[in-house]
């Protein structure tokens, strides 16, 4: 095998073991760096919140290293901060995940201080209450925030319906309404092993890591841990749907324009995915951003991005402008959307977009952060552990007919979601 493929991660470099109480540990060596990184994540995510409590999954992430069992909020930290180390949490849709990073020798703390934190939160009064005025002083900028509020109604429309509608940190109601036993009744019903993944990445020996992590989590029994629901259908979009959310007194308006996407493991991922590169991404932000920004003027910044995951994606244009050139920016993108649909792309475009996927690889695994992060997807999306020695071909099979055929089946210019906000 080549000195390339080696430096990959595939299955001859990255050891996968199940623990007995269901827990998947991912570990793989570098003896490049005397530091390790952990990442992970587990099914406790917003799917699993009631309309009424939105934001409580976030809330419960948030808060579990305000305080556990045997740790005050500044013990914990303390902890973490004389050996240089550090953890965190955060919630998304499907899961709640974890980070951290220590040296290789600090291990073993960083793991105690994961278990404990996952396992013994306390949600104390007083650091709830301080994360709950931050958390509304948060939503009180969203409310102001024109990029914010065009998303926000973005996704109410396009997954009209579907939690992907509902914004995971909540609103100022839900987010009142939260009290301290319905964050510890939502983490003792959804934090458990089942479907806990945890990545390790450094200077490690892989066998010895997955005892270690045995010692930290391996007790950890949740008898009736809840299975996550079943996503719903989407609605298909029959015709242009447009809605405009006012701002008094600001000096930018801000669009999102789109439609679905492909989920992360589509066949059509690949296409989907380069031909966004050239839609709004490479160089100075692709076709959109070279006809709206640099061409015509009327934006501050304009690109499109693909968001695909477990569910259903979106493929979405935005862009910052003058108030007063909202009608044009909105017309040139509907514009070059009716283009890239005819046309498809050339084959320089295609060629310039592929080489520059291949060639960002090896920088995005550089770190062990990155290593983590991309095995975590490999087990995430199910894409085989053998996904980055397939990758240059992956890229290198798509063909401009694919784009073009990617393209017509997920954008239709007569039936777009049109989001914006501004004065």
């Amino acid at each position: 095998m080549t000195n390339a493929k080696m430096s990959l991660p595939g299955p001859e470099n990255v050891h996968r073991a199940v623990l007995p109480n269901g827990i998947t540990v991912l570990a793989r060596s570098n003896f490049q760096s005397p530091s390790v990184n952990v990442g992970g994540y587990l099914p406790a995510g917003a799917v699993f919140e009631s309309d009424e409590k939105l934001g409580l999954a976030d809330f419960v992430a948030t808060s579990l290293m305000r305080g556990t069992r045997t740790h005050s909020f500044d013990a914990l930290y303390n902890e973490l901060e004389s050996v240089g180390a550090s953890l965190g949490f955060y919630s998304g849709v499907h899961t709640t995940s974890f980070g951290g990073r220590s040296l290789v020798e600090d291990l073993p703390l960083l793991l105690k201080l994961l278990s404990e934190s996952l396992r013994m939160p306390t949600f104390p009064k007083d650091e709830i209450e301080k994360l709950r005025a931050q958390w509304l002083t948060g939503l009180a900028i969203r409310a102001q925030d024109t990029s914010g509020m065009a998303s926000m109604a973005f996704d109410r429309m396009l997954f009209d319906g579907h939690p992907y509608s509902r914004p995971t940190d909540g609103f100022v109601e839900t987010v009142e309404s939260i009290t301290r036993r319905d964050m510890a009744d939502f983490h003792r019903r959804h934090f458990g092993p089942k479907g806990l993944v945890i990545a390790i990445v450094g200077a490690i020996d892989p066998k010895k890591v997955v005892g270690a992590v045995e010692r930290a989590l391996g007790g950890w029994q949740v008898p009736g841990q809840a299975d996550a629901p079943m996503l719903p259908p989407v609605k298909p979009i029959k015709k242009t749907v447009r809605h405009h959310h006012a701002l008094a007194g600001k000096s930018q308006s801000n669009l999102v324009i789109g439609m679905f996407g492909p989920r992360r493991n589509d066949p059509e991922y690949f296409s989907a995915s380069l031909g966004n590169s050239i839609l709004g991404q490479f160089g100075m932000m692709g076709r959109i951003g070279e006809v709206v920004r640099e061409k015509s003027g009327l934006a501050y910044y304009a690109y499109s991005s693909l968001n695909s995951g477990t569910g259903p994606g979106s493929w979405e244009v935005h862009a910052g402008v003058n108030p007063k050139n909202l009608k044009k920016a909105i017309a040139l993108i509907e514009k070059e959307l009716h283009r890239f649909i005819k046309h498809g792309v050339t084959k320089d475009e295609l060629a310039d977009s592929q080489s520059s996927f291949i060639g960002q690889l090896p920088l995005s695994l550089e770190s062990n952060g990155g290593v983590a992060g991309a095995i975590l997807n490999i087990e995430r999306y199910q894409l085989g552990y053998d996904y980055y020695h397939r990758y240059e071909r992956l890229v290198r099979e798509v063909t401009r007919d694919d784009v073009l055929e990617t393209a017509r089946k997920y954008i239709a210019p007569d039936r777009l979601v049109i989001s914006t906000a501004g004065p």
